[in-house]
């Protein structure tokens, strides 16, 4: 399997964290795991007529579909005659593009995209970063920028920080916090928060500095080891023995 990514013009870059392309090889049928991220992705799938994942949804050859944000980790398959290319938003980029009600009904969801949305499937293949970019420049409305200024607090301090105080920062009550979560990024505010903490804590691992876990788990905000490791399993589904 081949990935590459392509980074999006500077004018997309608030709003869209990358684009990317996964291309099959002559290996067996390789299964990987998804974790989550905060984002939503578009994908195109241009390879094999059907591409299961491990829960035994199909994205179907010629079509374009739409990953909701995720509250858990997923296993996917890739398969020789793959061929994928994908359009990951940052966290409440999505919006800048697209108008929906809610993201919260896509959480946890794929759902095949309404073609008349979706980037030109054949143009994406051929060019991928220049027509992507021109795709998305010619939708680009102003995004919510109050909410992208949360998304870049809660990144500088890699989630550790409380909704109270996030709502405060940002002249919203709790509750109106957590309604523009729900309605941007399709999580609560504390489930997002939990996530980028995670998320940090897992990069911290994979540095192979000779940190312990514990160690770990108080620079990022955890109570213990046994704190952070619970994380772990509940958002990577498995041990951090095993990342």
């Amino acid at each position: 399997m081949a990935y590459t990514e392509y980074h999006p013009h500077p004018a997309l870059a608030p709003y869209i964290d990358a684009y990317w392309k996964v291309t099959g090889d002559d290996s067996p049928v390789a299964t990987q795991t998804i974790l989550p991220d905060g984002c939503v992705d578009i994908i195109m799938n241009l390879g094999d007529d059907e591409l299961p994942d491990a829960d035994g949804f199909f994205m179907k050859n010629e079509k374009s579909y739409l990953v909701g944000t995720m509250s858990h980790a997923i296993e996917t398959a890739v398969s020789a005659r793959s061929l994928l290319i994908g359009v990951r938003f940052r966290p409440a980029g999505f919006a800048a593009f697209y108008q929906y009600e809610s993201m919260h009904i896509f959480t946890d969801q794929t759902v095949e995209f309404d073609p008349m949305l979706a980037p030109d499937l054949r143009a994406a293949e051929s060019e991928p970063k220049p027509y992507l970019d021109q795709f998305f420049l010619r939708r680009l409305q102003n995004g919510d920028r109050r909410m992208m200024s949360v998304i870049t607090e809660i990144e500088s301090k890699n989630g550790r920080i409380d909704v109270a105080t996030l709502a405060a920062n940002s002249c919203l009550t709790i509750r109106q916090l957590q309604r523009t979560f729900k309605q941007h990024i399709g999580l609560s505010p504390k489930e997002f928060l939990n996530i980028m903490r995670f998320r940090h804590a897992l990069q911290l691992i994979k540095t192979g500095k000779k940190q312990s876990l514990l160690d770990i788990a108080l620079e990022t905000g955890y109570y213990d080891h046994a704190h952070l490791s619970n994380e772990i399993r509940r958002y990577a589904g498995v041990t951090p023995s095993l990342l």
